[in-house]
């Protein structure tokens, strides 16, 4: 029978779409215009590399603060969408505040709090996946989300880079370019998210309400982190979590720095990352497609060992068609592996406490992303060699490996235990 989504799927999947137009931004145009303003603000390389640092290490602290508290202060009854709609809101609206700040410290506080909002959004949207669909569709659900997500960012994204990088053609000044960018980032990512808005409601939830749900959620909060160790395929599975998708995204965020040592132009890095995402579409549904006739945790297992094999590519890493290969390999397993671990990790949680279970997780991703980066800086420094910096990251995937077979190993009623 042909797998087909329901209304309610294609709504939540839309915001897959909505918010990757921003993340792209952030991965791509974002940094080069902001070493614009520094540069003309006066600021060395240094001091724009160390504050660009800081603001993300500042970004990924309050999400890591906030978000388990949030994510089970929207487990009560009718919070969720809620909290969801505000952070939507504060994203969207500091992402068109970002085009008319031309001060690189203004510029840099406002970025922050865009990226809060975004990364705390994600929380509550990845929290929905069990009110939206069931346990044996959101494989495909997850995965149809990240695939369409990829490709559907690079619209907006698409009409920003003809913008900043033919601005001169236009007749445009940088910033009035950025702030046309900035403009339909915004909107695309409010507009695609309005069906969400208009069809969700929260199936599973806390009976509480009021100020005892905000009291509550701290305490239920610490309840939960004293008895996750005793939910061993939880445990193991977020232990698993930690450690391979502290490499994805090591790589993710590293990837302009490679292309950058590489000596790829602008241009081509730009193009070099659009590809990424490209490819990353049809294999994204792909995976979701295998989990018809393969476990999903047999196809976790094939990304991790995929991801396992790229770093060890990168180790030999030292031309620019090195990098393609590097962009495309990367493209072909990066949404299977968020994707299905997404999914995976709904299905061995309990639905009601999902806002909850979701901002833990996110505590792994964030923590992931500080150790990975950390890693190859001083592995780097250490060796002088870029390469070695990044072969670090063979050592975390081989312990997710093991761990994430471990946690699969697991019955899935182990967690009421």
């Amino acid at each position: 029978m042909k797998f087909q989504l329901t209304k309610l799927e294609k709504s939540w999947i839309l915001y897959d779409i909505g918010n990757s137009a921003f993340i792209l931004m952030v991965s791509t145009i974002i940094p080069i215009y902001f070493n614009y303003l520094a540069e003309n603000a006066g600021i060395s390389s240094v001091d724009y590399l160390a504050s660009w640092g800081y603001a993300a290490s500042i970004s990924t602290l309050l999400v890591a603060l906030s978000g388990p508290v949030l994510g089970t202060l929207a487990d009560h009854k009718n919070y969720k969408k809620r909290l969801f709609l505000a952070s939507l809101l504060v994203g969207v609206i500091c992402c068109v505040l970002l085009g008319f700040v031309t001060d690189w410290l203004f510029f840099l506080i406002l970025f922050v709090i865009t990226k809060v909002g975004y990364s705390v959004s994600l929380i509550f949207y990845d929290s929905m996946l069990p009110d939206v669909s069931e346990p044996d569709r959101v494989d495909r659900v997850s995965s149809y989300g990240y695939g369409l997500g990829y490709i559907g960012s690079c619209i907006p994204f698409a009409a920003c880079l003809v913008l900043v990088l033919g601005a001169e053609a236009f007749g445009l000044t940088l910033s009035a370019s950025m702030m046309i960018s900035f403009l339909i980032v915004a909107v695309w990512w409010f507009a695609v998210s309005t069906p969400l808005l208009k069809l969700y409601w929260q199936k599973h939830y806390s009976e509480s309400s009021g100020r005892n749900a905000i009291a509550g959620s701290f305490k239920r909060l610490g309840e939960t982190f004293r008895s996750i160790k005793k939910e061993k395929k939880t445990f193991l599975f977020l232990l698993s979590f930690f450690f391979y998708i502290d490499g994805v995204y090591a790589i993710i965020d590293m990837a302009t720095a490679y292309g950058t040592a590489l000596g790829l132009d602008t241009t081509g890095l730009l193009i070099a990352l659009l590809v990424t995402q490209l490819v990353a579409f049809p294999f994204s549904i792909l995976f979701g497609r295998l989990t018809a006739k393969h476990k999903p945790e047999k196809l976790i297992v094939v990304c991790i060992a995929a991801y396992l094999g790229i770093t060890v590519f990168a180790l030999f890493m030292s031309t620019q068609l090195h990098f393609w290969i590097l962009a495309v390999c990367v493209g072909m397993f990066q949404g299977g592996i968020q994707a299905l671990s997404r999914s995976y990790f709904a299905k061995i949680i309990p639905a009601e406490k999902s806002g909850e279970y979701f901002g833990i997780m996110d505590i792994c991703g964030k923590g992931a992303s500080f150790l990975g980066t950390t890693l190859i800086g001083i592995v780097s420094q250490l060796t002088g060699s870029v390469n070695r910096g990044i072969g670090v990251l063979i050592i975390t995937f081989a312990i997710g490996l093991v761990l994430f077979v471990k946690a699969s190993a697991v019955p899935s009623d182990a967690r009421q235990a």
